[in-house]
């Protein structure tokens, strides 16, 4: 009999009942497995709450029907499930790790992401996917005994690897952090709990992964043709999705744009979703892995798109960065967006006592990288609107970001 009426699950899916456990020890739930439990922390914590008025591409009140971070967060998860499910991998561990992939992202999208790095250069940068790892260890303040969540190790782990190894076989940075090096942030807390940070991390957070793409190219084309920043017919020049428009032409010759796009989008999913479990299925059955171990320990990831379908996905990136990601209207309100938030970096760094005075607490002047991380962590856990009101108390003339 499975404990709590679960699903079942592969040999190489993550055990919650063989989780290698919490920083903290913490007794276990009689209704709840460890990675149920860390989805419910994940969920009632601060920082998800604001996801919901952190800017996706458009800044929050641009239009209701925009994705902002927390619609997008629930998107990820449930395709996340559903390819853990396809896959026999643990679908809880699937879905924390989808809910809290973006819970270091910053106010107004990747400019944030970008003002937040420039502005701490010489103080260890900034790197979103390290800020989560800081919100879910540090900078959430719930419980009596310690900060953090005191989320899992698997769940730790595949936050900060879910984009695959940081580090290579002799300890060096892969490609991605050859340049600058793996954040601080990382190997500070990878002193304090080893994250295994050179190898993959398990099947499930490579389902939340590409999940991740999938999200993100489907939903993107849906908001752009609604701002207007492309027309539909546009889309042909990429040929997966002429091929889907085709169909959709084929089958519904008259049919309503609305309706269109949707079934477009729906579309654009299931043949993403479809492909990697495909191409999982293949390469699972070429490994055998008998373990989670053995996925971690492998040579490539083991959920991801086919070659052909990489090359779709990457022709979508491409029609969206030219298209709307480099748009004149959308490059208008990420050139505002970032004068706000460099604004607020200077005044608080210079000036911290106004900041609110739990975020002055122990903090020295002198220590200059330690009073920079702290106003980046303050104006990192900002929404969009928190932030145009700081800007607005301090400032005499704030950017009307529309």
């Amino acid at each position: 009999m499975r404990p709590f009426g679960e699903r079942w699950r592969a040999p190489y899916a993550c055990d919650p009942w063989a989780s290698r456990g919490r920083l903290y020890p913490t007794a276990v739930s009689p209704t709840r497995s460890e990675f149920q439990r860390d989805r419910d922390r994940i969920i009632h914590s601060s920082a998800f709450r604001r996801l919901k008025h952190k800017t996706q591409v458009f800044v929050y009140h641009e239009g209701d029907h925009f994705r902002t971070r927390l619609t997008h967060t629930i998107e990820v998860s449930q395709i996340a499930r559903a390819l853990a499910r396809s896959l026999g991998l643990d679908e809880d561990l699937a879905e924390a790790l989808a809910l809290s992939h973006d819970l270091g992202h910053t106010p107004f999208g990747h400019t944030g992401e970008d003002t937040l790095e420039e502005c701490m250069a010489g103080f260890g940068g900034f790197d979103h996917n390290a800020q989560a790892l800081r919100v879910v260890t540090r900078l959430e303040r719930r419980y009596p005994d310690y900060d953090g969540l005191n989320l899992t190790w698997e769940t730790l782990e595949g936050l900060v690897k879910h984009n695959g190894p940081l580090l290579d076989a002799e300890g060096q940075p892969t490609l991605r952090y050859a340049a600058r090096g793996v954040p601080l942030a990382i190997m500070e807390y990878n002193a304090v709990q080893d994250l295994e940070l050179a190898t993959f991390a398990g099947g499930e957070a490579q389902a939340a992964a590409i999940a991740d793409d999938i999200a993100y190219d489907a939903h993107d084309i849906d908001d752009g043709l609604r701002a207007g920043l492309f027309r539909i017919d546009d889309l042909r020049e990429v040929p997966f999705l002429e091929e889907i428009l085709a169909e959709i032409d084929a089958r519904w010759p008259n049919l309503d744009l609305s309706r269109r796009i949707h079934e477009l989008t729906r579309r654009v999913i299931t043949r993403f979703v479809e492909d990697v479990v495909a191409e999982g299925d293949r390469r699972l059955s070429a490994l055998s892995p008998q373990s989670a171990e053995e996925i971690r320990r492998a040579d490539e990831t083991m959920v991801c798109f086919s070659g052909e379908m990489s090359r779709s996905d990457a022709a979508i990136k491409r029609f969206l960065y030219a298209h709307m990601y480099r748009h004149p209207e959308v490059m208008r309100v990420r050139t505002q967006a970032d004068e706000v938030l460099r604004d607020l970096f200077r005044r608080f760094k210079a000036e911290p006592e106004l900041m609110p005075e739990e975020w002055q607490a122990d903090l020295p002047r002198e220590d200059e990288p330690r009073l920079a991380r702290r106003v980046a962590d303050y104006i990192a856990g900002m929404t969009d609107r928190y932030a145009i009101l700081e800007h607005r108390r301090l400032f005499d003339v704030t950017p009307d970001l529309r």
